[in-house]
């Protein structure tokens, strides 16, 4: 496959190495002949962005610029982030809004997505367990300033 746009059934990208990434959906597990970091960006783009656009907002909300979470699309509440640095080739993608659990297993962790499926990331628990804490409180500061505009 040579395009993906990312969506809700979206769970985790994978990189692959530089020219191809793993994709995990709820129902289905495929791989397209891009890096993660292109899918990332060809996804905000699809919905009026871009992953440097999204990445500066991030910034702009969080005061993070190094793994950042991503908002992919708002009104859906997609939002994934990073496992490692974006730069690197063993970084995966993981969709904040499918986890319903993760936990360590030996130096590992796994997450569990809300419809069952199981992956194994070659991370610590920490770094995931950080990493899904930046990704919600992103989502939390979202709504609010999505609140507050409504209200004025």
């Amino acid at each position: 496959m040579l395009d993906y746009e990312i969506n809700k059934q979206t769970l985790a990208i994978i990189s692959c190495g530089k020219e191809k990434s793993k994709i995990i959906e709820e129902d289905d597990e495929f791989y397209v002949n891009l890096p993660a970091t292109k899918i990332i960006d060809n996804s905000c783009k699809f919905f009026g962005s871009s992953y440097e656009g999204r990445l500066n907002g991030t910034k702009s909300i969080l005061g993070v610029s190094h793994k950042a979470p991503i908002i992919i699309e708002e009104s859906n509440g997609i939002i994934f982030f990073p496992t490692t640095s974006p730069r690197l080739e063993n970084c995966a993608w993981v969709a904040l809004n499918n986890i319903n659990d993760y936990y360590k297993i030996g130096i590992d962790t796994i997450i569990k997505f809300n419809c069952g499926k199981k992956i194994k990331l070659e991370v610590s628990y920490g770094i995931v367990d950080n990493q899904v804490l930046r990704a919600t409180r992103l989502e939390s500061l979202l709504l609010k300033r999505i609140e507050n505009y409504k209200k004025n």
